[in-house]
């Protein structure tokens, strides 16, 4: 895979609140979005896969669930990982 192990704990450090956590909602969401970018530079240049196209509709659903959830736990937890992220909504 284009993640190593490394790469993740970097990752879950940064967003979660340490290495190991890797179960935190903020990890998680910061994980989907790193394979989410992955993906769609890889369908730029393969339009006509559409195996990994439904994959990443599929983890945009699951990027998107997890962000409702922290929506309703903690709105300032979500603010802070959608500014930290990027993302757009």
């Amino acid at each position: 895979m284009y993640l190593d192990k490394k790469e993740k704990e970097k990752i879950f450090k940064k967003h979660g609140k340490n290495a190991k956590d890797t179960g935190s909602t903020e990890g998680q969401i910061a994980l989907f979005t790193q394979r989410i970018n992955h993906l769609t530079k890889h369908l730029k240049n393969n339009q006509k896969d559409y195996n990994t196209e439904r994959s990443l509709v599929k983890l945009v659903g699951r990027r998107r669930a997890l962000l409702d959830y922290l929506t309703k736990k903690d709105i300032m937890r979500y603010r802070a990982i959608v500014k930290e992220l990027g993302l757009r909504k």
